[in-house]
């Protein structure tokens, strides 16, 4: 009996620690799923930005962009161009490249980040910073970094591969030429 009543303790003790790992892992599990169900959300979010730049809808600017956001292009740029003024950047584009067309090759999302690895396309149809229209297509890749707070972008950072575009387009890369 006496062993009984040591060994019952035991037991309970035992139980009671094991239940309680049980919870934790439960709690850690649970919070790994939010954590995913968030990023997903992120990641379509995302999609659907995309999916308004390719339609050429001026709405996705107001619909997707904070008042605050900031666009750094390049990447390390020190000074962001405001909503507005990526709004006129992109006009431009779909005036010039009446097909333009972003593709998502890759997406990762980490919390309120999410990075896209991007291709980029269309035919020189229009005007594009003094270059008449060539009628070439063309195609090049970037990497969009976005941060997105409280249902809206607030930041992102891009990397392009501009020279290797407007070399497509006909345009040439030349060296300053030395004072004499």
């Amino acid at each position: 009996m006496k062993k009984l009543l040591i060994i019952l303790p035991l037991a309970l003790i035992l139980c009671f620690m094991v239940g309680c790992q049980d919870k934790e892992a439960m709690a850690e599990l649970e919070a790994m799923k939010a954590q995913a169900e968030v990023e997903e959300e992120n990641m379509d979010f995302v999609r659907n930005v995309f999916d308004g730049l390719n339609k050429q809808n001026e709405a996705v600017y107001e619909e997707f962009y904070s008042p605050e956001y900031g666009w750094y292009f390049p990447a390390n740029n020190p000074k962001a161009l405001t909503r507005e003024e990526e709004a006129g950047f992109v006009k431009l584009l779909w005036a010039a490249f009446s097909d333009i067309r972003w593709e998502i090759a890759e997406m990762i999302a980490s919390g309120d980040t999410v990075m896209v690895r991007f291709t980029v396309s269309g035919t020189h149809e229009g005007e594009y910073q003094g270059l008449p229209p060539t009628g070439t297509k063309w195609e090049t890749g970037g990497v969009w970094t976005a941060r997105i707070k409280d249902g809206k972008l607030i930041e992102v950072r891009e990397e392009a591969d501009v020279l290797g575009w407007m070399q497509q387009l006909g345009m040439e890369l030349k060296p300053k030429e030395g004072e004499k």
